[in-house]
């Protein structure tokens, strides 16, 4: 095979990494992705898009099929407290949906597919070579277990105890969803994610330590479990994690990260994609303006688009693995505003 000469290289094809192909593309940049799995992509995940979420799919022409979000409710078996946004609506999609999506649109401005798999790279000043491909510039959106940001140095092992981290299950269910709201059910030592989707879906998530059986937690939570009775899973038990992430830096010469291959907190306030979209247009504009560091220029975006999502997760994460955790739903019911204030910051 003959080289591949372009100005990007993205490896992952998951919706970060279309998403930087799209944005590469719109910019007037050759881009190829290099991807080993078949399409469309799934992943265990909430699936739902807050606000700034879909609107940053529109603004890279993307408009996925999927159910409207109005806010978010929280509850544990004595309390519930919702906020519904005070602006445009979230989307519930199937992560399969968002990928086809995806997809569909860097078709459709000519975006290359390599099917490959990254175990090499080497860079210079002037670029980095995967491969078969040589690249100005590689963007690392492979995800929680980036080999990228393996091979390039930047991977961090994650703080605490084995037994304290977190993984994610997810199924769905044919139901019609019964509200518009992303429910989120707090037990013990989980939390279960109910988010609305289009087609007469609802898809289930449920976050919590290694071994947390997700049949064992519905059974926990007898208001879903009414709900559910009487309908089917569509789809097998589907699983990821560990999801918290470190890294040591966000950028390695002519290596950028980007979404969960840059570092990640938890999945608590569902504030993935947006983040991840968010740090494709940063990484795109940083290339783009061709400034004297655009790597460093990138570490600075980076962390102004991250702050929110990390600062208020990591809060409610620590709150959630310490004692105080049967508190936090009536500490936001009993703080409304404060409640309100903390999701809206996180949708948009």
């Amino acid at each position: 095979m003959s080289a591949i000469d372009v100005d990007v290289a993205v490896v992952g094809a998951g919706p970060i990494g279309l998403a930087a192909a799209i944005e590469a593309r719109l910019a007037g940049l050759s881009v190829v992705v290099i991807e080993p799995r078949s399409f469309p992509i799934d992943k265990a995940c909430g699936e739902g898009l807050m606000p700034g979420a879909v609107a940053a799919l529109a603004r890279l022409g993307v408009h996925p099929e999927g159910a409207a979000i109005a806010g978010f409710r929280y509850s544990n078996a004595r309390t519930l407290v919702e906020h519904r946004f005070a602006g445009p609506s979230g989307l519930g999609v199937r992560r399969t949906a968002l990928h086809d999506a995806l997809s569909e649109r860097a078709d459709e401005l000519g975006v290359m597919r390599l099917d490959a798999r990254v175990s090499d790279l080497v860079q210079n000043a002037e670029g980095v070579t995967v491969g078969d491909v040589r690249a100005s510039w590689l963007l690392a959106c492979d995800g929680l277990h980036s080999t990228v940001r393996r091979l390039v140095g930047l991977e961090r092992p994650a703080p605490g105890r084995a037994d304290r981290r977190r993984f994610g299950l997810r199924r769905h269910y044919a139901i019609e969803p019964w509200t518009d709201l992303v429910e989120v059910h707090w037990v013990a030592d989980a939390e279960a994610y109910v988010t609305p989707l289009a087609g007469g879906l609802v898809g289930v998530a449920v976050l919590g330590r290694p071994r947390t059986d997700f049949d064992e937690i519905l059974a926990q939570l007898p208001e879903l479990s009414d709900r559910l009775r009487g309908s089917h899973p569509v789809d097998s038990l589907r699983g990821a994690g560990p999801l918290r992430q470190r890294t040591a830096a966000r950028s390695a010469g002519r290596v950028l990260l980007l979404g969960d291959a840059s570092g990640y907190v938890d999945a608590l306030t569902g504030e993935g994609i947006r983040v991840g979209l968010a740090h494709a247009r940063a990484a795109i504009e940083a290339i783009v303006d061709a400034g004297p560091r655009p790597a460093a220029t990138y570490d600075r975006e980076w962390a102004r688009v991250s702050r929110d999502f990390r600062v208020i997760t990591s809060g409610l994460l620590a709150a959630a693995q310490s004692p105080l955790r049967p508190f936090i739903v009536p500490a936001a019911r009993a703080m409304p505003a404060l409640f309100g204030a903390a999701v809206e910051r996180l949708a948009r």
